[in-house]
């Protein structure tokens, strides 16, 4: 696996990465994260990843020896509308999305290894990430052991009702 930069001539790659994601939370009865239908079907979650493919975003890939995408980490300077602001400068992990596929390879610990390494090079002490925080509180669980740690939660208004989300970070 290589990670890479990526731009907007990947944002059909970051899509399927994501409808591949849905399909697979679906077929686990947990649609409370992003719910059923696929982001490519989505014009405004379509126009969302498009918008992660161009500046300030740093968006960058997990490539398979054959060159196919199979994973995708999306960073910035700035947090998510509803994440509570940080009192120092931050890298925020906006987007992480894995091949499902391929679920236990390290694709996601190998871009958050280079979100971290790309938050010292900017000279940044501070990496957060929000994440859903509903039903069993699963995915927090993951990220605690990408090696962060839970700080506070919030909720965010979506048309399907309040979506509970977990703020957590990586001092470095």
């Amino acid at each position: 696996m290589k990670i890479r930069n990526g731009g907007p001539s990947d944002a059909s790659d970051i899509l399927s990465l994501l409808d591949g994601a849905i399909s697979w939370l679906a077929g686990q009865e947990r649609t409370g994260q992003w719910g059923d239908e696929p982001f490519s079907t989505n014009q405004a979650r379509v126009d969302q990843v498009t918008s992660y493919t161009e500046d300030p975003f740093l968006v960058r890939l997990a490539v398979d020896e054959e060159g196919r995408t199979i994973g995708c980490c999306v960073l910035a300077e700035d947090r998510g509308r509803f994440v509570p602001p940080s009192k120092e400068p931050e890298l925020y992990v906006r987007l992480l999305v894995t091949d499902r596929t391929r679920k236990g390879s390290g694709i996601g610990a190998a871009l958050i290894a280079d979100a971290i390494e790309e938050t010292r090079r900017r000279g940044l002490d501070l990496l957060r990430v929000d994440c859903y925080a509903g039903n069993d509180r699963k995915l927090v669980g993951q990220y605690r052991a990408l090696g962060f740690t839970e700080t506070e939660t919030f909720e965010a208004e979506q048309p399907s009702g309040m979506w509970p989300g977990q703020v957590l970070e990586i001092r470095l």
